[in-house]
């Protein structure tokens, strides 16, 4: 299993620290308020410093998907995001300038229905599909059962992320439940040695 360190809610210059602490990662999340603050410069004044796994950006794309795909992956991102919540067409364009990048990119499925999901699953085979617990709805319990469930529900989706508060306790779990990637925020970039809070992650992950 992947772990993906997230940084969000930070100035340039602290995120560029934190990526530079952070390089066992195997991804690297520039965060939805990060993106927003800086825009482009937060890809590429952190891009050369994340020299092992993969930059991601968590852009949240809902509309002009081309142009922000485009932008992005030039700029250097490895991994876009965009919300699954979108028009099939734009999700249909992000996937295809995903392609023609040779790059990722990763569904936030965030308030999407069951019926939605199975609408967009067997759409994107490449994509990874981020199951996410709002940040504002709370701590939620058995994530673990969440993604064997989800799982179970939605074979054709090969490829599943989780993001929402999750515990250097709650990795194991998801491991065994065959989740791809745990996306960890201030469990590692709040912590008062990072780089130390994410060795740990990553050897719970092994």
């Amino acid at each position: 299993m992947k772990i993906q360190a997230a940084i969000d809610r930070v100035p340039l210059e602290a995120a560029i620290e934190l990526v530079e602490q952070l390089q066992a990662a195997d991804i690297i999340e520039l965060g939805t308020s990060l993106s927003k603050d800086f825009g482009l410069a937060s890809v590429t004044e952190t891009r050369d410093l994340q020299r092992a796994g993969k930059l991601l950006a968590d852009i949240k794309t809902i509309d002009e998907g081309e142009y922000e795909f485009r932008r992005y992956f030039e700029a250097g991102a490895d991994i876009l995001t965009v919300m699954g919540a979108s028009a099939k067409a734009t999700l249909d364009i992000c996937y295809q300038v995903t392609q023609e990048f040779q790059r990722e990119m990763l569904i936030d499925l965030l308030e999407c229905s069951d019926k939605r999901i199975a609408a967009i699953a067997d759409s994107y085979p490449n994509a990874i599909y981020g199951m996410h617990f709002a940040k504002d709805a709370g701590r939620v319990t058995d994530v673990a059962g969440q993604v064997a469930a989800f799982k179970e529900k939605f074979p054709e989706i090969r490829r599943v992320a989780l993001a929402g508060g999750l515990k250097l306790a709650d990795i194991p779990a998801l491991k065994a439940a065959g989740l791809e990637v745990a996306i960890i925020g201030s469990a590692i970039t709040g912590a008062k040695e990072p780089a130390l809070a994410l060795k740990t992650f990553m050897e719970a992950a092994k």
